[in-house]
């Protein structure tokens, strides 16, 4: 899209979605797991063990995902297996988190020269 063009009038529910979808992904424990979700399916207790949380309260936030349509589930075995569905949520939880990390290292090293 050319810089100079006006930009379109968006309508309210489409805005009313996208302000949604990143309310929900604005809690931090979300965000690390759709991060994670992105690298791979993954069951509910690898994701608690990953992210330092509990069993029930990764369930209830993948739930809270799930019902939002960014992450689907399958059932493997016994275990029920969690993987990214939507991915321009992806796109936009892996751009902020990857900026950040490249941010810090870039700090990271300035003060080591």
């Amino acid at each position: 899209m050319p810089k100079n063009s006006e930009p379109q009038p968006l309508p309210d529910e489409l805005l009313q979605e996208a302000a949604s979808t990143m309310a929900l992904l604005a809690t931090p424990v979300r965000l690390h797991l759709l991060w994670l979700l992105s690298h791979g399916e993954k069951d509910v207790g690898t994701l608690a063990e990953a992210i330092g949380q509990t069993l029930p309260t990764v369930s209830h936030h993948l739930n809270k995902l799930k019902l939002a349509g960014l992450v689907g589930d399958r059932v493997a075995g016994r275990h029920r297996v969690y993987m990214a569905i939507d991915q321009d949520a992806v796109d936009l939880a892996t751009l902020v988190i990857s900026r950040r990390l490249e941010r810090k290292s870039g700090r990271a090293r300035k003060r080591r020269a």
